[in-house]
C-alpha cells in the first residue's frame, strides 16, 4: 500500500509533534508513507473567510505535489484539513487525477479505524490517565467520526475505540460533549469575544469534571483550547490523538 503524508501549514509550524507522532505509527505498523513536499495550505483559511480567488490560488499550487502520485491513501493528519480536501477543494477543475486523490484522503483515525480496522497499536502505549475527548465540528459532521448528539441514530465513537487500546487510559467527555469550542478559523478572529467565551466555556468544564488532559483528532480545536485554558490559569494539557496511540504522550504528562 503506497501512503502520502500531507503535513498542514499549521501542524508544520505550530504543533509538528502531532505530524511526527502520526508518521511514527504509521512506519510502526509496517508503512513507509512519502512525505508530500512543497503543498503546505489546503486553502481551508481563505476559503471560510470567503476569499475564494485567493483559496484557489493555493489550490492550483498544491496540484503538482498531490496528483498522479499513484497513492492507494493520503493521510492527513488534522480534520480540517481533511474535510477541506474532499469536500470544499473545488476552486479547480475537478479532473479524474484530483478526484482519485481527494478519494484517497484520510485522517489518521479514518485511516486506522476504517482502513486498517486495528485491533491492537503496536509497542503496548499506555497512558494511565483520565482524558477528555473532544470532536472537532469538521471531524464529528464532516468526517463522521462519532455520533452528533442531535441524531437519533446508535452511538458510535471511532476515536474512543482507538483510544480504548491504549493500555490504563479511560476516556470521558464534557458535559456537553460535542459543543463547538470556539476555534472555527476566522470565526475567532472575528467574533473573538464569542469565540473566546465558547473556548472558556468548555476548558472549565473539563476542570468541573476532573480532567487533565484533553486529546482530540483536531488540533486545531486543542490549539485553541490550550491558550484559553492557559491564559485562565487552568491546569490542563492537551495531546493530539496519535500522540496518545503512538505512546509519546505519557513522557509528557505531568
Amino acid at each position: 500500500m503506497k501512503l502520502g503524508f500531507f503535513v498542514p501549514c499549521y501542524i508544520d509550524a505550530i504543533c509538528p509533534q502531532a505530524a511526527i507522532s502520526t508518521f511514527r505509527l504509521l512506519q510502526k505498523l509496517g508503512y513507509e508513507p512519502e512525505f508530500i513536499e512543497g503543498a503546505a495550505c489546503c486553502g481551508l483559511p481563505e476559503h471560510d473567510m470567503g476569499y475564494l480567488k485567493h483559496a484557489c490560488a493555493l489550490e492550483k499550487g498544491a496540484l503538482p505535489y498531490i496528483t498522479d502520485k499513484g497513492y492507494d491513501y493520503v493521510i492527513i493528519p488534522s480534520g480540517i484539513c481533511t474535510g477541506q480536501f474532499r469536500d470544499h477543494f473545488t476552486g479547480v477543475e475537478q479532473t479524474p487525477e484530483l478526484r482519485r486523490f481527494l478519494d484517497c484522503v484520510r485522517d489518521p483515525v479514518e485511516f486506522l479505524h476504517d482502513v486498517l480496522k486495528i485491533a491492537e497499536l503496536p509497542g503496548k502505549p499506555r497512558f494511565p490517565y483520565r482524558v477528555a475527548l473532544h470532536h472537532g465540528c469538521h471531524s464529528l459532521r464532516y468526517l463522521h467520526e462519532a455520533r452528533p448528539t442531535e441524531l437519533m441514530i446508535k452511538p458510535f465513537d471511532k476515536c474512543a475505540d482507538l483510544l480504548n487500546l491504549v493500555d490504563g487510559i479511560e476516556v470521558g467527555y464534557a458535559t456537553r460533549r460535542d459543543e463547538c469550542c470556539g476555534f472555527g478559523g476566522a470565526f475567532s478572529v472575528w467574533d473573538a469575544s464569542c469565540s473566546g467565551q465558547q473556548g472558556r466555556d468548555k476548558v472549565s468544564d473539563y476542570i468541573l469534571n476532573g480532567f487533565r488532559y484533553v486529546t482530540s483528532q483536531d488540533m486545531s480545536c486543542l490549539l485553541h483550547q490550550q491558550t484559553v485554558a492557559t491564559k485562565n490559569g487552568l491546569d490542563l494539557k492537551m495531546f493530539y490523538i496519535t500522540e496518545i496511540l503512538n505512546g509519546d504522550a505519557e513522557s509528557c504528562a505531568r
